[in-house]
């Protein structure tokens, strides 16, 4: 008979959850949703190893335990720290965080461009989300920022290093989801980069899947690049039987045309679990090479949060509101409450403007 898991209770932001021994705080925050669950922008689930560079998922611990209820005596990576029994949990509620994640923000920002105008990320950017929330709208930098030259590392992806920020995401999914791995980090301090190496092309069935991983728009889809905007297009799930991957995918259409094919995300910006628990990964005959409508199964409209740009113009599955002045009004319509047009004195033809009454005040004032 198998040995039942044990659950910690653990308290994030004043609500209360029972987790399995072993779980982050991190994904213990993103049980509970919403704003309690702290931003990332290098954890991906899905990737082993990722996590605790970025630091932007920083929380504040005011008890560690029912053992030993005294407060950590700086602020944790939620994304590395695991729970325990009875652990007290502060991340929108404490001060302290919100000021941490506001610096790291600042930090994260201090050689990234300014290229939302002309970058495909814009409108499903991490980074633009979370300077949003936490940013500030100046900057104290003084220096000059760190310049590279674009660079193509193969024939699907271009590198923008300026726009890097360094999360170490590309790297894992090349290790664990490829066979082979011709990019890394170079150099070391304010002069590490991500390049491939002695200028190899990155050639693998699997390598668009770093597009979809990367938060900020560094790697970009040399297919898509400059031809549309993200909040311009409408996302349908489909589906194909392909023997590389899943076939399940998100097109990204405008009309009947087919802009971009990328992996199904979830609510915190990662690929989909399959029904066996493993990621939804697209190889890249799917991504590149499927760009019309007739090469897939058409499913429905991706269901998009609400809050989001791309959602704008075409929600899924929304209610109008329903409106209640007619309830609280006996049934009458707002425009049978009053006619101004039997009111007012005027839209009588007889009647000239200058000849209407005018406030004493007005009055005085001219005199």
């Amino acid at each position: 008979m198998a040995e039942e898991q044990k659950l910690f209770t653990v308290t994030i932001d004043n609500i209360t959850i029972e987790v399995a021994a072993g779980t982050t705080i991190l994904m213990a925050a993103r049980k509970v949703g919403g704003d309690v669950a702290p931003p990332a922008m290098c954890f991906y689930s899905k990737l082993q190893g990722s996590g605790g560079k970025c630091r932007t998922c920083l929380v504040e611990v005011a008890a560690g335990s029912t053992a030993d209820p005294r407060p950590m005596p700086k602020l944790v990576a939620s994304c590395r720290t695991t729970v325990m029994d009875g652990m007290v949990v502060k991340n929108i509620t404490s001060e302290k965080v919100k000021d941490a994640r506001n610096g790291v923000v600042e930090f994260l920002l201090l050689n990234h461009p300014l290229d939302c105008p002309i970058c495909d990320q814009a409108g499903e950017c991490s980074l633009q989300d979370l300077s949003y929330e936490h940013g500030k709208a100046g900057t104290r930098y003084e220096f000059q920022r760190r310049l590279f030259q674009r660079e193509d590392i193969g024939p699907y992806i271009q590198l923008h290093m300026t726009r890097c920020i360094l999360c170490y995401r590309c790297t894992y999914i090349a290790d664990q989801l490829t066979d082979t791995r011709m990019h890394g980090i170079l150099d070391r301090g304010e002069h590490a980069q991500i390049s491939t190496y002695i200028s190899k092309a990155i050639d693998n069935d699997f390598s668009g899947n770093m597009i979809d991983v990367c938060p900020v728009g560094a790697l970009t889809d040399r297919t898509f690049r400059f031809k549309q905007r993200v909040w311009f297009l409408k996302p349908l799930n489909a589906h194909r039987n392909c023997d590389k991957c899943c076939g399940k995918v998100t097109l990204w259409n405008r009309g009947d045309e087919v802009f971009r094919v990328t992996t199904r995300k979830d609510e915190w910006g990662e690929v989909e679990s399959l029904e066996d628990g493993k990621p939804a990964w697209i190889c890249n005959e799917c991504r590149f090479h499927k760009k019309h409508t007739s090469d897939w199964v058409i499913e429905e409209p991706r269901k998009i949060n609400r809050h989001s740009v791309i959602s704008a113009g075409h929600y899924v599955n929304a209610v109008k509101p329903p409106e209640f002045i007619e309830t609280v009004n006996g049934g009458r319509k707002p425009r049978h409450l009053m006619d101004i047009h039997e009111v007012s004195e005027v839209n009588k033809p007889n009647v000239h403007l200058n000849e209407l009454p005018r406030s004493p005040k007005t009055d005085s004032y001219e005199k």
